[in-house]
């Protein structure tokens, strides 16, 4: 990651990215960045700590899953020549044990 790459008030930025066979690259499919107290006192988000001082409060920003590019990824990597799509193990139950789309 680039430092160019973070907005306003960022402090730390994670990005997540996830193989896209189609592009030939890996893209960025989930990010979580630490704002510290940038981002809450825009907002006035604040608390009383142990001694009763009011502080701001540190705040992350997290894209948390980005569904249609992790459908993408998930088509483009498991997809069988029959034009379906495997499920991975993982996300069976949550599908009702289905092992294609």
């Amino acid at each position: 990651m680039l430092h160019g790459d973070m907005g306003a008030g960022k402090y730390r930025m994670n990005d997540i990215n996830t193989w896209m066979p189609s592009l030939g690259a890996y893209r960025e499919t989930h990010s979580c960045s630490s704002l510290h107290d940038w981002q809450a006192r825009r907002a006035n988000v604040r608390y009383r700590d142990n001694g009763c001082t009011v502080r701001f409060a540190y705040t992350l920003n997290n894209t948390a899953v980005a569904t249609p590019r992790l459908l993408a990824a998930l088509v483009e990597n498991c997809q069988t020549s029959e034009a379906e799509v495997e499920v991975p193990a993982v996300l069976r139950p949550y599908l009702g044990g289905r092992e294609l789309l």
